[in-house]
């Protein structure tokens, strides 16, 4: 059995690891797709583009393992029926579940391993790969200047840009004076637009202009009114000016600015914010109630409802109650009475209107916050036993197609997974949104898939035809009594002889 085994994991290994670096670089590519915008132009070094490549392939590897584990065992055990190995090791008395014992091991391993890095490894690398992407998003040149007002950020020049173009980058209106000679605003250049770019070294800003003049006055420092001086003025159509820049390199922002965020906690971590968070909540709640202005018995029920002292506890019973007809009591005043209660009651609905809505936006908005963090604590352990899973799935359905190879497999590998993952969406939408209980709505596509792999499990087992090309087939045949009800037009016959050519 040891040289069985043996051999079942070295089956699945080469599988599993060539479609993990698939899934990786097909997960990547869309990453790169998503970010593209942010990352060219910036003139960012090859070292940094590798560390942040490796941030995210690092952050997709819990939803790649779950695909790697499907199609490595549909294609291992597809082989193994294929090649009739797989009847083989079955009529020789092993089970199908005996045979699939090294490989439940070996995915356990992996489901821990899912897990660890989910919760270990993972928080840490989105902050950094939240903080280095956040630095080379602000590494643009553009965002040197600043729109309407001037900026001296570049050393001996003051620019001032009426408008950036957010879809080319390019900068309008453009007015700079150049100061590098230290003598006052002597040298003025003005354009109609310009592009703001860093050197390939990285040690020169090219500022291209178009259309524009540049001034200059050849002023002494000398305090001498007698003198006159020089003035010169020249057009363009194109100009560049370069800039000296020193310590052009990329700035890193702190980690710490980043590393609250729910995707940067450990579920440790999370636990006690989730606590925190609700604590807040609560206290939210009874500003909201008694924010809201009653008439006053009922606000010194609330007030009393909410008070820690049990002391200042007074509920108004039923016997201090006085019961009044409002249209009786509201006939007897005069007219200037009656203005007075509904000016009163009109401005009281309004500010308890603007208050409710106030307080319903805040409530929300913390619910939700709460939420997300209660999804990012379920969702660490759903995608590990993901893993586990979808072995389940697919080594039984592997076992049951009898179909090898990079085909079949994985076109079914790719619909289950793509199944799984719009039930966790529309799972994680429903919680998010506090449609229903959390918990419910993040397990409830574990729970649906691990229904269907017991299920195939068992027909496997049972050496079930589910799935077989033959069982189709017949169905098929079955069918034929429908070409009655349509029957195809006579194609009509050529008189002519059809001779074919020499």
């Amino acid at each position: 059995m040891k040289r069985l085994y043996s051999y079942l994991i070295e089956r699945f290994i080469g599988p599993f690891i060539l479609t993990f670096c698939v899934c990786i670089f097909v997960l990547l590519m869309q990453f790169i797709w998503r970010y593209l915008d942010d990352l060219v132009g910036k003139g960012l070094e090859t070292s940094i583009i590798i560390e942040l490549m490796s941030y995210a392939a690092l952050s997709l590897v819990p939803m790649a393992l779950p695909l790697s584990v499907l199609m490595a065992s549909i294609i291992t055990f597809g082989n193994l029926g294929e090649r009739f190995e797989l009847f083989a090791i079955k009529a020789s008395g092993v089970s199908l579940l005996k045979i699939m014992k090294p490989l439940i091991i070996f995915n356990v391993g992996v489901t821990f391993l899912a897990f660890f890095l989910a919760n270990e490894v993972i928080p840490v690398t989105n902050t950094k790969f939240a903080t280095l992407l956040w630095s080379i998003k602000e590494q643009r040149p553009e965002m040197i200047v600043k729109e309407g007002a001037f900026s001296n950020d570049i050393d001996g020049y003051s620019i001032k840009v009426n408008r950036v173009d957010k879809t080319n980058g390019a900068l309008l209106d453009i007015m700079i004076y150049d100061h590098t000679q230290s003598k006052g605003n002597v040298s003025v250049t003005l354009a109609d637009s310009g592009f703001l770019n860093i050197s390939e070294d990285k040690q020169f800003m090219i500022l291209t202009l178009y259309r524009g003049e540049s001034y200059s006055d050849a002023k002494s420092t000398e305090r001498d009114t007698k003198k006159t001086y020089p003035f010169r003025r020249e057009r363009f159509d194109k100009e560049e000016v370069i800039i000296n820049v020193k310590d052009y390199n990329l700035k890193r922002a702190n980690e710490d600015f980043f590393k609250d965020g729910y995707k940067m906690l450990k579920n440790r971590q999370l636990a006690r914010t989730i606590d925190s968070l609700e604590i807040i909540y609560k206290d939210r709640v009874v500003i909201a109630s008694m924010g809201i202005s009653y008439n006053s018995q009922l606000n010194e029920n609330i007030q009393n409802h909410f008070r820690v002292d049990s002391l200042k506890h007074f509920i108004v019973s039923k016997e201090n109650y006085t019961i009044v007809n409002f249209d009786s009591l509201y006939s007897t005043l005069t007219k200037d009475q009656k203005n007075i209660v509904l000016s009163t009651a009109q401005r009281n609905a309004q500010t308890n209107q603007r208050n409710v809505i106030q307080y319903d936006s805040d409530l929300y908005n913390r619910s939700r916050w709460i939420n997300r963090h209660v999804v990012e604590w379920h969702r660490k352990y759903t995608l590990s036993l993901a893993c586990i899973l979808f072995f389940f799935i697919g080594a039984p359905l592997g076992a049951i197609i009898r179909k090898g190879g990079f085909g079949l497999p994985i076109v079914v590998s790719i619909l289950l997974f793509i199944s799984y993952y719009m039930v966790s969406m529309i799972g994680e939408n429903m919680a998010r949104e506090g449609v229903s209980k959390i918990g419910a709505a993040m397990w409830f596509s574990s729970l649906f898939f691990l229904v269907i792999g017991v299920f195939i499990t068992q027909q496997a087992i049972t050496d079930s035809l589910l799935l077989n090309k033959e069982i189709f087939s017949k169905f098929y045949d079955k069918l034929k009594f429908l070409k009655a009800l349509f029957p195809e037009k006579p194609q009509p016959e050529s008189d002519e002889d059809i001779v074919p050519h020499e």
